[in-house]
């Protein structure tokens, strides 16, 4: 089915190129659509690699495969298929992963270990190997392209190119940060719920890349849901190319250290951002802002409960201020929270203080508030300190019809 752009959708940035990375498409027609469905980036020697990964027990063979690689902390090519996850494909599908890993190390000589392959798209039918392979093939001669048409590449139900660029001074060097993203349904966290990629010429440290992006995954992809549902493939990494000159970040203590972990940070939080933006039937883009709790990771938890509650999603999408759904959906979360502790705003607006509704409560400007676009839930629990930020989307009758119709 053609799918609308989400009214919520963001520009593509400008993005520069990053030194030691070279992005190429092709088309392997793993679905009938005229596009390019597959990409591929060769990384210069010396690229630093991190990733994190989905924790869904039905995991791909190339989220299995990543997980192994990410341990060697390096990298020399990428290769990602959309339009066929490849998940619950047993032998044959692992075979294809690794049918494309010894064609590109075999090309650009390395290991097949330095070679990561991910997959989106349907469950259960195994990723064609002759296609695959013609479609490597194209990919490894074709001319260099850029970021847009890549984000545009690894897509599925998207229906806007998501990328995100930042950068930071290394002590005297300016570093680049540019990633794409994509993922619009099965979103939600436990770890990130999507496929993601980005790319800095920084010099840094792989272990250390990795503390950074688990620590960024943890208040970023982990703080957004549209419907609930983990993906079996979904997959973010980080290649670090040190092209850009400067000594290395080994850890906390070296030069720019602090810099390059906020740009980082900055960089998953726009593109954990732009995937709610795109959730599947999204009018309105949710933040939910919970303070009060005992702890952060309570926090967190009673966000995204509020967050995957249809009651709520569908309360905001009919533009209903109806607060005891929130209520309810704290009451439900499993967390420490007590009802006469408990207060409610939309927009900077009241709506129920200390377990009570506010005396003077005036429903109209959180009903103006409701209308727009973007829409802001704070919910403070009175527990203790812990607080979390989470983003989420509504829920309309568009999503049905897009996952009703998905395979056809």
């Amino acid at each position: 089915m053609e799918l609308e752009t989400s009214p919520l959708a963001l520009p593509f940035p400008d993005m520069p190129q990053i030194s030691g990375v070279h992005q190429r498409v092709s088309r392997a027609r793993y679905k009938d659509w005229d596009r390019a469905d597959l990409t591929y980036v060769e990384l210069d020697e010396g690229t630093a690699l991190a990733g994190v990964f989905t924790q869904s027990a039905c995991a791909s063979s190339e989220v299995e495969l990543g997980r192994e690689q990410v341990k060697s902390g390096t990298a020399r090519a990428l290769i990602v298929n959309a339009g066929n996850s490849n998940a619950f494909t047993g032998y044959r599908g692992r075979e294809a992963v690794e049918q494309i890993m010894d064609q590109v190390s075999q090309h650009i000589g390395c290991s097949p270990r330095e070679v990561l392959v991910s997959s989106t798209g349907v469950i259960g039918v195994p990723l064609p190997k002759d296609k695959a392979r013609e479609g490597v093939a194209a990919a490894l001669t074709a001319e260099h392209c850029s970021w847009q048409d890549a984000a545009e590449a690894i897509a599925t139900t998207d229906t806007f190119a998501k990328g995100a660029h930042t950068s930071a001074m290394v002590g005297d060097t300016r570093v680049e940060l540019c990633g794409i993203i994509k993922g619009s349904g099965m979103i939600a966290p436990d770890m990130a719920t999507m496929l993601g990629y980005i790319f800095t010429d920084a010099d840094v440290a792989p272990a250390f890349l990795q503390d950074l992006l688990a620590s960024a995954n943890s208040q970023s992809f982990s703080c957004i849901t549209v419907d609930g549902d983990t993906s079996t493939s979904d997959t973010v990494l980080a290649f670090a190319t040190g092209k850009a000159g400067h000594a290395r970040i080994e850890g906390w203590d070296s030069p720019g250290a602090d810099a390059f972990a906020a740009a980082l940070s900055d960089m998953c939080r726009q593109l954990a951002q732009s995937v709610v933006r795109d959730g599947e039937g999204a009018s309105k883009f949710i933040t939910i802002r919970v303070s009060g709790a005992v702890s952060d990771d309570s926090a967190r938890r009673v966000g995204l409960t509020i967050a995957n509650s249809p009651l709520v999603k569908t309360a905001i999408a009919g533009e209903d201020a109806n607060w005891g759904r929130v209520v309810m959906a704290v009451g439900k979360a499993g967390e420490p929270a007590d009802r006469d502790k408990l207060s409610i705003a939309f927009g900077g607006v009241w709506s129920a203080r200390d377990g009570l509704p506010v005396d003077d409560y005036d429903e109209a400007p959180v009903a103006e508030h409701l209308k727009g676009q973007e829409i802001d839930l704070a919910v403070e629990l009175g527990m203790g300190e812990g607080r979390a930020t989470v983003w989420t989307c509504d829920l309309t009758h568009g999503y049905i019809s897009i996952n009703a119709d998905y395979r056809s």
